[in-house]
């Protein structure tokens, strides 16, 4: 393939624009698929998308000989990133219309009904799918995104559509490729559905609102102990934490049930169906068969600390379990289990969140899969080399090799509060520090703390301000020390404090300097510490002294009320001082 150029992107655009409009992905997207297939610009100018569509798609390529479709994304860009929306729509909807009914309020165009009328003619010869996402960056870079990696299981857990269409098994291969020196991307992720035979006695079913299919009965602990085995932790990717210590109350729990009807045989094993909750799981589809059910690419909704505990149970026990008898015994233990079909993703996220109550569910585990979050997750990985952890003990499952195949260069994570807290205080919203719970559970608050923004910042200057709290009560100690009566109500004051060095940080002179030497790495060097305690010292202790000695703050002090303390207003005045004093501007992470 020759280079493809901006410039011959503006010829492109100078003869077509009447046609294409103004979009530079669409003449790449021609002008890639005139030298890829050798196609005549008459031929080719059909086999792209003419301008932003819903559905996911900017061009196709049939190739009856080789008995391959090609479906495309392009972007005349280096940016990752710029495939996220794109690459939703093609889940949510294209390959919902170019395989199977489509999704309502979304009307095919030109494209659409072109690719579908290729797709029904060479119905019959087609055996491989290819999905190719063509950029000018690094697809190896790409491939290590873990909002990619979500997103493309999510693509591939919809093969079951094109198996249906074709009627037959095809193959599919997912790709990033990119222009510069023809690279494409060290692994081809090539998708066959997996299936799993689930034996389940008593099933019945339950229709939804929208055409969702929930089937009922109870499965051998077994066959589910099986698919986790095979899938691994892909196997909870749904769920909205990650599996939990085995110090857990419930998780103690489940371990004593398995050693008294296994290992004691305390208690019948049928009891266990009477004993536990169940477990859901949700599947791309499902297929009757004689003696239970065959489950497409499934997911565990809830009970994945049952499955983790009864998996470290067997491993504790091997020798113990091996017997002919205690194998009777494994056989017999049945679970309760729901299994969800025909649903959309946002009927399974709401069917998980309101499954998951055997453990307490706080609010900021509901948003541990959101977009924003796996981008954070993403940002810091390629930016910093330190792992996020937006679900909840999900660092301490990562092994050695996991986390050098991620490229984690640090033994410590940053934490999802810890970080909403971080961003709050570079905020100034000092109330709502204290207040976490609320912040989660409101959608306006939660998207100010995580909006998009946040993924423009400087990681280094994020991590400067994350850093902070490593060291308050040190920090907070130190200026007590300096008067016990004069600063006696600092205790009180953590996340004021934490808010003021971070515009402090902020507005050094030579910050960028000190992201440059300390934003890279979670440790607390002692450059870093000396310099936080210096601005404490000599800038914080006397913003906060000078503004609380002012009425209406003084008298406050007076009665013993410090809930001021804790407010923006109190952080305002401060920042006004340092204005006035230091000349100190609000400084934000965005």
């Amino acid at each position: 393939m020759s280079e493809i150029t901006q410039e011959l992107i503006d010829q492109a655009h100078a003869e077509l624009q009447a046609a294409h409009g103004r979009n530079p992905d669409k003449y790449f997207g021609l002008l890639y698929l005139e030298q890829e297939f050798q196609l005549p610009r008459e031929k080719a100018v059909n086999q792209v998308a003419r301008t932003e569509n819903d559905y996911g798609l900017d061009g196709f390529h049939v190739n009856p000989e080789l008995k391959n479709l090609y479906l495309f994304q392009f972007k005349w860009s280096d940016a990752r990133s710029s495939f996220f929306i794109p690459f939703q729509r093609l889940i949510d909807t294209g390959i919902e219309w170019v395989f199977g009914q489509g999704p309502p309020g979304i009307a095919p165009d030109q494209l659409l009904m072109q690719l579908k009328s290729q797709v029904l003619t060479y119905q019959n010869s087609i055996e491989r799918v290819f999905v190719h996402f063509v950029f000018r960056g690094d697809p190896q870079e790409a491939e290590r995104s873990v909002v990619y990696e979500k997103l493309r299981e999510d693509l591939e857990n919809k093969k079951y559509l094109l198996d249906k269409f074709f009627g037959r098994p095809v193959t599919m291969v997912f790709q990033f490729r990119s222009i510069q020196g023809d690279r494409i991307g060290g692994l081809t992720h090539q998708r066959t559905t997996h299936t799993y035979p689930l034996r389940i006695e008593n099933i019945t079913s339950l229709s939804g609102p929208s055409g969702e299919v929930m089937r009922i009965g109870f499965v051998k602990l077994l066959d589910l102990h099986a698919i986790y085995k095979e899938m691994g932790i892909r196997f909870f990717d749904h769920n909205i934490r990650s599996i939990l210590s085995e110090e857990t109350s419930t998780n103690r729990s489940l371990y004593r049930a398995f050693e008294d009807i296994i290992l004691h045989g305390k208690h019948d094993p049928l009891t266990y169906a009477f004993d536990h909750n169940g477990v859901t799981l949700f599947a791309e589809k499902i297929e009757a068969q004689r003696d239970g059910l065959l489950v497409s690419e499934p997911r565990i909704l809830n009970g994945a600390q049952t499955l983790a505990t009864f998996d470290r149970f067997l491993n504790v026990h091997q020798e113990l379990t091996k017997p002919k008898e205690k194998q009777n015994i494994l056989n017999e233990l049945l679970v309760l289990c729901k299994i969800i079909s025909e649903a959309r993703s946002d009927f399974v996220l709401k069917v998980t969140l309101n499954n998951n109550r055997q453990n307490p569910v706080r609010p900021w585990n509901l948003h541990a899969n959101d977009l924003i979050q796996l981008q954070l997750q993403d940002k810091f990985q390629e930016e910093l080399g330190i792992y996020y952890e937006r679900q909840e003990k999900a660092f301490l499952s990562l092994s050695e090799d996991t986390l050098e195949e991620l490229d984690i260069k640090e033994h410590k994570a940053i934490e999802l509060l810890k970080l909403a807290q971080t961003f709050l205080a570079s905020d100034g919203e000092i109330e709502k520090m204290s207040r976490l719970t609320e912040v989660f559970e409101s959608d306006s608050d939660y998207n100010q703390v995580f909006h998009h923004n946040r993924l423009k910042a400087d990681s280094r200057r994020i991590l400067l301000c994350y850093k902070i709290h490593f060291r308050l009560t040190r920090i907070i100690r130190e200026i007590m020390e300096r008067g016990e009566q004069k600063y006696f109500y600092m205790r009180r004051a953590r996340n004021l404090v934490w808010a003021l060095l971070c515009q402090g940080i902020l507005n050094e002179e030579n910050v960028k300097e000190c992201a440059e030497q300390y934003g890279k790495t979670l440790s607390m060097e002692t450059g870093y510490t000396e310099l936080l305690a210096r601005l404490a010292s000599a800038r914080i202790r006397f913003l906060i002294s000078a503004a609380v000695e002012q009425n209406p703050y003084a008298r406050k002090i007076e009665k013993e009320q410090y809930g001021f303390l804790k407010t923006k207003a109190l952080y305002a005045e401060c920042l006004r001082q340092a204005h006035e004093k230091w000349g100190w501007t609000t400084r934000k992470l965005s």
